[in-house]
């Protein structure tokens, strides 16, 4: 009996010693997709800012964002078109995708993250509504930016990045330390895992959807997964340059 209990005995350690051992590897094995699936959707957003300097370059323009029923295409406001750059929603719209040519959409013409939701497809905002140089939406009508002058251009506000929204308001991101950049031309970003759920009022993440301008953009955490890209206006005067869309 002893010898069998002793069995039974070593049995159950070997069986606690592996639930511990398949416990440890699981960790891993999450934070591991979790880690490919933000490198995938790093790539798919920095693909998107490619694209859309590429649109800037053969258009002289920027596209206007995606609106939840404009199928991926690029969405003006209601009598407007790209001589006047209207858009429908400048700041709280999806990547064009389609308009784009992108490849990989879903079944109405959006790209998603790697996440793969409906809610993780890419949204996209770009500076428009107030003029430039005297020009308004100079970024999203066609030859606004060579209307409104590079000089202009260059020293104006466009969309702001903010390290963080706590201090941030309709202004800007409170504190000078807290300002990435004042001169964004466009940002693309993901919603990240969460996405699926409606942000906390007044969060980091709901600052990236408040439809305001203002953007935050900082480390990944328990309260914020959002991951942002954007385009500085200069990086986009440079490529327009060089295409010969400017000056």
């Amino acid at each position: 009996m002893s010898a069998r209990g002793y069995t039974l005995l070593e049995a159950t350690l070997a069986i606690l010693v592996l639930a511990i051992l398949l416990a440890g590897l699981a960790v891993p094995l999450s934070t591991q997709v979790t880690l490919q699936r933000l490198a995938e959707t790093r790539r798919q957003l920095d693909e998107a800012r490619e694209a859309v300097l590429g649109f800037a370059s053969a258009h002289g323009r920027l596209p206007c964002p995606a609106t939840p029923s404009s199928r991926g295409e690029e969405r003006f406001a209601p009598g407007s078109d790209a001589r006047d750059g209207r858009c429908e929603a400048f700041f709280d719209g999806f990547l064009p995708a389609a308009t784009l040519g992108l490849a990989n959409l879903d079944d109405e013409g959006f790209v998603r993250d790697a996440w793969g939701a409906k809610a993780n497809r890419l949204r996209y905002a770009v500076h428009g509504g107030r003029p430039t140089g005297g020009i308004e939406n100079a970024l999203t009508r066609v030859n606004g930016l060579r209307l409104a002058t590079m000089d202009a251009a260059g020293g104006a506000t466009w969309l702001v990045i903010c390290a963080s929204g706590t201090s941030a308001d309709s202004q800007g991101c409170g504190p000078a330390t807290l300002q990435l950049t004042r001169r964004a031309a466009f940002v693309v970003h993901s919603s990240g895992p969460n996405a699926p759920h409606e942000p906390p009022r007044g969060s980091d993440e709901a600052r990236n959807r408040d439809g305001d301008g203002i953007f935050v953009a900082r480390d990944q955490d328990a309260d914020y997964d959002d991951v942002l890209t954007w385009a500085p206006i200069h990086g986009l005067l440079s490529r327009m340059v060089a295409a010969g869309r400017l000056p």
